[in-house]
């Protein structure tokens, strides 16, 4: 048996990879909590290795936004002279907040191409009944056109045929005439 077709295992397979993924978030929430490390989406999404859209998700955001309040109440303690900031720590922060800050752009890109890609599926589905209907009356128009067409060019032929019939007649009439002016000038 084909498993890699079977859309229940398949669909397990999302379920269990979406639960998993859940987990390792709120798992991850609360190691960053305890360690009074602070909390973004951003941070949770990538100590825990997921999209930062899974952190905004129903479920995942209430319990952030808990610890961030929670964070927020507790009044920080008085620096002392070894929690100072170093100059390599702020370098590393930086660097860490420039590459959360490329990784919302990317994000944000990719975010904005699909809701763009889907806004026109939308507009597409919207107006596919009336290309259809605009389809049929063109094809219609174009059916006409062409028996119109197929009509001038037999009544065309025919009238050239005409034309070569009453030309060769009248070229047969001016003989005759030659022949009887000629006779007429011959016997007077």
């Amino acid at each position: 048996m084909n498993r890699q077709g079977n859309p229940a295992v398949l669909a397990q397979a999302r379920r269990r990879d979406s639960l998993d993924k859940r987990q390792r978030v709120l798992t991850t929430l609360a190691v960053l909590e305890r360690d009074g490390t602070k909390i973004t989406h951003a941070a949770v999404a990538r100590t825990a290795r997921v999209s930062t859209w899974l952190t905004y998700t129903d479920g995942i955001r209430e319990h952030i936004q808990a610890a961030r309040h929670r964070q927020a109440s507790t009044s920080p303690p008085p620096p002392t002279q070894g929690s100072l900031p170093t100059p390599a720590g702020l370098r590393a922060e930086l660097h860490l907040a420039r590459q959360e800050i490329k990784e919302l752009r990317q994000e944000r890109d990719r975010l904005r191409d699909a809701l763009r890609h889907q806004l026109g599926q939308q507009l597409d589905a919207l107006h596919a009944p009336d290309l259809a209907h605009r389809i049929d009356e063109l094809t219609r128009h174009n059916h006409q056109l062409a028996d119109q067409l197929q009509h001038a060019t037999d009544e065309n032929a025919a009238l050239c045929h005409h034309t070569a019939s009453l030309e060769e007649d009248l070229a047969a009439a001016r003989t005759s005439l030659r022949r009887m002016i000629r006779d007429e000038n011959l016997n007077p």
